[in-house]
């Protein structure tokens, strides 16, 4: 049975399309998010872009088997021309998108398709559902590992997924975004995600003491010791224990003991004084980690604040489900289209009463000005896909608050998207996991210090053109009078 996301009025749109002679008629959908600030903090600043590549792999397999058209005309009104449509459906189109890892802002076309009217319909909620969850996972985890200073980050979060696909495709977002492994066993066998992981309670309980049960781990896993210390006592038991094993068996064998995770109690607190105990008995190389419903906030708040003796963290459900905001809020509009007669581009408007919900007309154009010394991002602008834009002198203008502007010179600028499919065929090499997380690590070192701040971050400038502003505003005003709304905007 297929796998595939499709909303049933998707399918009645699509057969609206057929009917009325629109089968042929292209039509150009941005993906983008808004910048809504009731959902969060999750909302405010960066974002990463992710999900690409599940993407690509759903757009070239995407077909109706027998079985579904079965169902489709057993349980729908759907026409039989219709669902002979659907028996030979492919992806015909193209599809321009940032890269998975680049930093991302509200406003911008992040993935843009142009394809005939029925497919670009039917395609939304999928490629909608890969991407907000993508990006959800890897903007989580990207702010998690700012906060932990280059202290290495583990997805520890399986077990609170929502589902196995969310669980493996969440721990591999997580990867590209920093955190240096998993413990999701389905995300090492697809993607070869280093595995990682130490023990649990019931190992411990399981023994008659908690030496014993440290000492058959470590016969087991000389070279890879890490010892959970919090079961009964962390001070009084567990690093004591954890010692007594480093020097009665791994060192006599010309071992380390590698680590002690923490995992319940005062984290910053047991760090030290366990980062005492193990230094008092020549243990300096051991390593502390952290575990325990962790985030960015805490994990900051306990170096910051607390001066914790943590070298690693474990985060689990807070960072595999995006706990503060795990609905991104990606959408799908239509743009502008064009009829095989006369080819030419038609901008289309949605306007609301919300601007945030007025859409931004006409097929476009995504670039980013970084600076010249110093490679810091200093903004982005959204023109149409005609323009040409100025390489030497350039005025960005915060499109949601127009008296803040930039005077930009001495910039280089380069288009965000890049051409994933042309005419249905993929024209893209899609990078292999590691070339995908080394590119977000220098993506991400392209943001200036204030855009990557939590709570009140510096604003990140999206401008949109002159003309494409320009544009906006006319047919938002047009469409208000011809629908009998003739207040001026």
């Amino acid at each position: 049975m297929s796998k595939k996301l499709i909303d049933f009025y998707e399918l009645t749109m699509a057969q609206v399309d057929l009917s009325n002679g629109f089968e042929n008629q292209w039509q150009c959908f941005d993906l983008y998010f808004r910048n809504d600030r009731r959902e969060g903090v999750e909302q405010k600043g960066y974002s990463i872009s992710a999900g690409l590549s599940e993407i690509i792999d759903y757009i070239q397999n995407i077909s109706f088997s027998e079985e579904e058209l079965d169902y489709l005309k057993n349980n729908t009104d759907l026409s039989g021309k219709f669902l002979k449509y659907l028996r030979t459906f492919k992806f015909t189109g193209d599809i321009y998108a940032i890269p998975d890892g680049t930093p991302i802002f509200p406003g911008e076309p992040i993935l843009t398709v142009w394809a005939p009217a029925p497919q670009a319909k039917i395609i939304e909620t999928d490629i909608l559902n890969r991407f907000n969850h993508a990006c959800s996972i890897a903007t989580k985890a990207k702010r998690i590992v700012d906060a932990a200073h280059g202290r290495s980050v583990m997805e520890f979060g399986a077990r609170r997924a929502q589902g196995d696909t969310a669980a493996i495709n969440g721990a591999k977002y997580a990867y590209i975004a920093g955190c240096i492994g998993t413990s999701c066993y389905g995300t090492g066998l697809s993607y070869n995600v280093p595995l990682l992981g130490t023990m649990a309670h019931s190992l411990v309980t399981q023994f008659p003491t908690e030496y014993e049960a440290f000492l058959a781990y470590a016969k087991e896993f000389p070279d890879n010791s890490v010892l959970l210390v919090d079961t009964y006592d962390t001070l009084q038991s567990g690093i004591p224990n954890a010692i007594r094993v480093a020097k009665e068996y791994l060192e006599p064998m010309g071992k380390r003991l590698k680590g002690v995770r923490l995992d319940s109690g005062d984290l910053a607190y047991l760090s030290k004084e366990a980062r005492k105990m193990l230094d008092r008995e020549g243990l300096n190389d051991c390593k502390i980690i952290a575990s325990n419903s962790l985030d960015e906030y805490t994990i900051e708040n306990m170096l910051l604040k607390g001066e914790a003796m943590i070298d690693s963290f474990g985060v689990g459900e807070n960072l595999i489900t995006s706990k503060a905001s795990p609905v991104f809020g990606g959408v799908y509009k239509l743009v502008a289209t064009s009829n095989s007669e006369d080819g030419r581009v038609r901008p289309k408007i949605k306007v609301s009463d919300d601007p945030a919900k007025t859409t931004v007309p006409g097929r476009k154009r995504l670039y980013r000005f970084y600076d010249k010394d110093s490679g810091f991002a200093l903004g982005d602008l959204v023109a149409l896909a005609d323009e040409e834009i100025p390489i030497d002198n350039y005025k960005l203008v915060d499109h949601t608050d127009p008296s803040k502007y930039k005077d930009l010179s001495n910039y280089v600028l380069r288009e965000l998207q890049v051409p994933i499919f042309e005419k249905g065929k993929l024209v893209y090499t899609v990078p292999s996991i590691e070339e995908s997380r080394e590119y977000c690590r220098k993506e991400f070192e392209t943001l200036y210090p204030e855009i990557k701040r939590f709570l009140n971050p510096h604003v990140y400038y999206v401008d949109l053109s002159v003309k494409l502003a320009k544009l906006k505003n006319y047919m938002s005003v047009k469409q208000r009078e011809k629908n009998g709304k003739r207040e001026a905007i």
